[in-house]
């Protein structure tokens, strides 16, 4: 993966989380005192949230590294994905659709083993790191800090082609035999 942005928030990005409060300037003002400290912002206004573990997290936003992945923190754990809003009203049904829906036991979806996204949308809340670059107690920190007031934002469907491009390759890697070595390969995929 390339060289990552910035993981100390600006000042313009800064006031892009702060716009998803009724009231921003306090938000802004509470960074200007604290600016070590995280805050707990409202998703579904400017940003939703999907949240997934940190290794499946960390897939995802591989494949998202050339549309430039928007912001991305870690808090707990979880890689938090900052998308458009609307998009956790979305993506379960389009994960559903992909077949994600498959749980339990004796269901063989081809997602069955990936853990769950969290989507956090209208009515939920997330708390978002502070704006320098180190982690709190919390261990929440910025892996691409917004930099500016509108930032680009994945949808429901570009996280939805990241979420399944990382599931097949996870269980790619985990269920193919070891090749042939003496086999002929050939590549059909070009035909004419």
């Amino acid at each position: 993966m390339g060289a990552m942005s910035s993981s100390t928030l600006t000042s313009d990005g800064a006031a892009w989380l702060a716009s998803a409060r009724t009231y921003p300037r306090s938000t802004l003002a509470f960074w200007e005192e604290r600016p070590d400290a995280p805050v707990v912002l409202p998703c579904g206004s400017a940003f939703d949230i999907v949240s997934a573990p940190a290794v499946f997290g960390r897939q995802m936003l591989d494949l998202l590294w050339d549309e430039g992945p928007g912001p991305v923190a870690v808090f707990r754990g979880r890689m938090l994905l900052f998308a458009t809003p609307g998009t956790a009203q979305r993506l379960p049904s389009l994960l559903e659709w992909e077949e994600w829906g498959a749980t339990g036991p004796g269901s063989h979806g081809r997602t069955a083993a990936v853990p769950p996204l969290l989507c956090h949308g209208t009515g939920d809340a997330v708390t978002v790191p502070a704006p320098t670059g180190t982690a709190s107690a919390s261990g929440s920190r910025w892996l691409v800090a917004p930099d500016t007031r509108r930032p680009w934002l994945p949808g429901p469907e570009i996280l939805l082609w990241a979420a399944v491009r990382a599931a097949r390759s996870a269980v790619r890697i985990s269920i193919s035999p070891p090749p042939d070595q003496g086999a002929k390969v050939y590549d059909v995929s070009r035909r004419r």
